[in-house]
């Protein structure tokens, strides 16, 4: 099969065309991937000084149709549009059951880029090649675990759906199910590309009040102020700290929402929240952070907390994202501001480097 391989880091990508693929096994399914997005945690991989997992197939806000099932499948079938989603939810394991379904132990593999028991169903000759946040979506076919697969509708537009895969997941769950960000509250958005802006969004559809954006590039302040956001900030001529405590009457925020994984960020929205305020890490930093964090904020009841894709289920919270979007409460469209095949895939890498639009939906 045909994918786009990541074979040195801070390298172009190579469109290659002899990635071998196995059957799936019992619990997995095959298949055809149609269209995938360019995430910001791909291109931190791929810009990366050295090391990691290589060779990769990276790309992880996936959608296609299933090719085939594994002997175990009973949910899924041959024909079924579905939404890949990093992270699935065994149902059973200590975090399942209390809730926290972005913490489930047999999804913790996607941080290896093999399955449990170290194998991959793809290779390159006798290489084997590691899938990208255990899914691989950059590539025409992928073998998954059928709990990352999560059943549509099959009148849903893949083109437009696979953005939920990741950014809607992680930034809208981040507010609605991570911090559970109540009607009226004040909210901070800090960095808006595909997360961000899914963030302002989760805090329109939470009916927040106030909803403060900042973020040093003004095509993307632009998309906020058209996705809901209430009140534009330019960090590089605003003191965002200052401006959001002036705008929510010198109280501060409610919440805090860093969307970028940049440790002055994190710190900016400790300072921007109120006494007893949240700030939530929604960014995804592949580097060490280093946060100073005063005692002053732990005596002041502020809290500090990480969100994983938003705290989503994705067998519960894909359907539900589709549902608002059927009824046009959730904006995926203008999500997308370029289509590529997959042999500009380097291409579409570029613009997000150079913060040009949101979100590029690769075709396979």
């Amino acid at each position: 099969m045909h994918a786009a391989l990541l074979e040195k880091n801070q390298q172009p990508l190579e469109v290659v065309r002899d990635i071998q693929i196995e059957d799936p096994r019992a619990n997995e399914v095959l298949v055809k991937v149609s269209h995938c997005g360019i995430c910001h945690s791909d291109l931190t991989v791929v810009d990366m000084p050295g090391g990691g997992q290589l060779p990769s197939i990276l790309g992880h806000e996936a959608a296609g149709v299933v090719e085939q099932v594994g002997s175990s499948v009973t949910r899924l079938a041959k024909g079924d549009k579905v939404m890949l989603t990093p992270l699935p939810s065994c149902g059973r394991c200590y975090y399942c059951v209390r809730g926290q379904s972005s913490c489930c132990v047999e999804g913790q593999n996607f941080l290896t880029g093999l399955r449990p028991d170290g194998s991959s169903p793809l290779s390159r000759g006798d290489t084997p090649v590691f899938q990208g946040f255990a899914v691989g979506g950059w590539g025409e076919y992928t073998v998954v675990d059928q709990g990352r697969a999560v059943k549509i509708d099959p009148d849903t537009p893949l083109e437009i759906a696979c953005v939920i895969g990741c950014a809607i997941q992680t930034g809208v769950g981040a507010v609605l199910n991570t911090a559970k960000v109540e009607e009226g509250a004040t909210v901070l958005v800090m960095g808006l590309g595909g997360i961000g802006i899914s963030i302002v969004q989760g805090a329109r559809l939470a009916n927040a009040a106030r909803i403060i954006v900042s973020d040093p590039v003004a095509e993307r302040r632009d998309y906020a102020a058209n996705f809901g956001a209430t009140d534009i900030l330019d960090p590089t001529q605003d003191d965002v700290v200052a401006r959001a405590i002036e705008l929510t009457g010198g109280i501060g925020v409610d919440y805090a929402f860093d969307g970028a994984g940049h440790s002055d960020l994190i710190l900016a929205g400790t300072n921007a929240c109120r006494i007893g305020g949240t700030t939530v890490m929604v960014g995804a930093p592949m580097q060490p952070l280093e946060l100073p964090i005063p005692a002053l904020f732990l005596t002041q009841e502020k809290k500090l907390t990480g969100c994983l894709l938003g705290s989503c289920n994705g067998h519960r919270d894909i359907p539900r994202f589709l549902a608002l979007w059927r009824k046009g409460a959730l904006d995926l469209e203008s999500m997308i501001s370029a289509r590529r095949p997959i042999a500009d895939i380097n291409a579409g890498l570029d613009d997000m480097r150079n913060g040009r639009g949101l979100r590029t939906v690769l075709e396979l």
